[in-house]
């Protein structure tokens, strides 16, 4: 509950920033999209669209020490010598950005995927240059090229609006979606390949069953049986 109140919190600091900072009239701001998938619904913080592109962005309200790589499946927090885990926001925000795409019917390039860090964080490995701990607005605004007529920005506006006036896709039926795929033996929770049952001669899985993705190298999730 404390980590959903600190990421609440994230989440109002960022959109304020953006308010303040951000032309409404050239970026158009929706927040909190929950899109369906055929793995789930995705939820995504903040979708900003532009003539210079549809940014979608990930805000993450995690302080300490920040180590990860953007083809790692986890990253981790250092606090004090404490090290934790999260899932990797890059990866994260793929799947947002190509879930948008899909139900958007458009081409991924018009996307700009961006991770931004909110608490007071310092990055100890090279990330990335769509993932920031600083600067959100100003690397926003270095997009200048015109990708998107204003027309069409009117009408992705008016798409992603009517996407949030859906009942059925609220914040508990986003939940329930999470853990269903958490839990599901069957279909990896990360990009929606099949679980296969293996056994590894080392790592920490070494001489027992364990479930991976089918898609692996390209995705590498584990699952303990």
């Amino acid at each position: 509950m404390i980590n959903i109140i600190k990421g609440w919190i994230g989440e109002k600091v960022t959109t304020l920033g953006m308010w303040a900072m951000l032309d409404k009239n050239v970026y158009r701001r929706v927040d909190n999209v929950i899109v369906n998938t055929p793995n789930g619904t995705t939820q995504i913080d903040h979708v900003l669209v532009s003539v210079y592109g549809i940014f979608v962005i990930e805000t993450k309200n995690i302080k300490g020490w920040i180590y990860g790589a953007a083809d790692s499946d986890k990253w981790t927090q250092s606090i004090f010598g404490k090290k934790s885990q999260f899932q990797n926001p890059v990866k994260q925000n793929y799947r947002h950005t190509k879930s948008l795409s899909e139900y958007l019917k458009l081409d991924r390039a018009l996307f700009k995927p961006i991770v931004f860090f909110i608490g007071d964080c310092e990055f100890k490995t090279e990330m990335p240059p769509n993932v920031l701990n600083r600067g959100l607005i100003p690397y926003i605004k270095e997009f200048r090229q015109a990708l998107i007529s204003p027309q069409q920005v009117a009408q992705i506006e008016a798409a992603l609006i009517s996407l949030k006036q859906d009942k059925s896709l609220n914040r508990r039926a986003h939940l329930d979606s999470l853990r269903e795929r958490h839990e599901s033996t069957t279909i990896c929770p990360h990009c929606g390949g099949a679980l296969v049952q293996r056994v590894s001669k080392t790592g920490k899985f070494a001489g027992k069953p364990f479930l991976g993705c089918s898609n692996y190298p390209r995705c590498k999730y584990l699952k303990k049986l």
